[in-house]
């Protein structure tokens, strides 16, 4: 069944991204040519995702924008139709502990590589939201603002988002002290409430200088976990990688 999606805001009519950045590296010969964008590394809590996608040369669908762009609505319906239309794409993440553990920096990379090798397809070069080579290896692009520019950037840009935002409702439903649902993990005024009267549960990000003072003055709202031996085994945030390739 196809899905259709709104006619586009007026405000968004003019800032469609294109494929000029692949196309110049299609010519090149350069046949697997990925988007690769980046959401949750500001957010207190739940895990920080990256998004990898691959699309196709002769087949384009319109209305793909920015994921900061779109409502959430806009985005869960562009998510069902740039999914199937992707050549191929993936997810990747690095759970709550992996951040605290690694750094921000060390974790978006560890993430970005999960997404890279879930695609299927080894990645001939790769384009990135922003100024930052979190990829190395010599294959990498950097466009500041690219997930407004490039549609592989900004079909990854949907993808990422709409994946991290279906987690974060998710947990909502073990953790309703924090509004997940609303929030997804960022700062907001509640969550900050919550935090300062219940203290971090096991999906915050501990390491933050902010939370990492928050006094546990209520009940212990963690979710249990089960206790691993080393090497910890993946944790809820499906470390190994989503990935669907057509």
């Amino acid at each position: 069944m196809t899905t259709t999606v709104p006619r586009l805001r007026k405000a968004l009519r003019a800032k469609s991204p294109g494929l000029t950045v692949e196309r110049e590296l299609w010519a090149a010969g350069h046949d697997v040519v990925v988007g690769v964008d980046e959401v949750g590394r500001g957010s207190w809590a739940g895990p920080l995702t990256v998004g990898a996608a691959v699309v196709p040369a002769d087949r384009r669908i319109y209305k793909v924008r920015d994921s900061k762009m779109l409502t959430e609505p806009e985005r869960e319906q562009m998510y069902d139709r740039i999914a199937p239309w992707c050549r191929a794409w993936a997810i990747g993440h690095a759970s709550p502990q992996e951040c605290d553990a690694l750094g921000m920096s060390a974790a978006q990379k560890l993430a970005a590589q999960r997404a890279l090798d879930g695609l299927g397809l080894a990645a001939e070069r790769v384009l990135i939201d922003g100024n930052w080579d979190f990829i190395g290896g010599g294959r990498a692009q950097t466009i500041v603002k690219g997930d407004a520019k490039c549609l592989s950037i900004a079909a990854a840009s949907i993808l990422a988002k709409v994946t991290r935002d279906r987690i974060m409702r998710a947990e909502a439903e073990h953790y309703p002290l924090y509004n997940f649902d609303s929030n997804k993990g960022y700062p907001c005024p509640r969550h900050r409430t919550a935090l300062v009267g219940h203290g971090p549960s096991s999906i915050h990000r501990k390491s933050w200088a902010w939370t990492e003072s928050v006094p546990w003055s209520g009940p212990d709202v963690a979710r249990p976990r089960p206790v691993f031996t080393e090497p910890e085994p993946p944790t809820l945030f499906d470390l190994t990688n989503e990935a669907k390739s057509l």
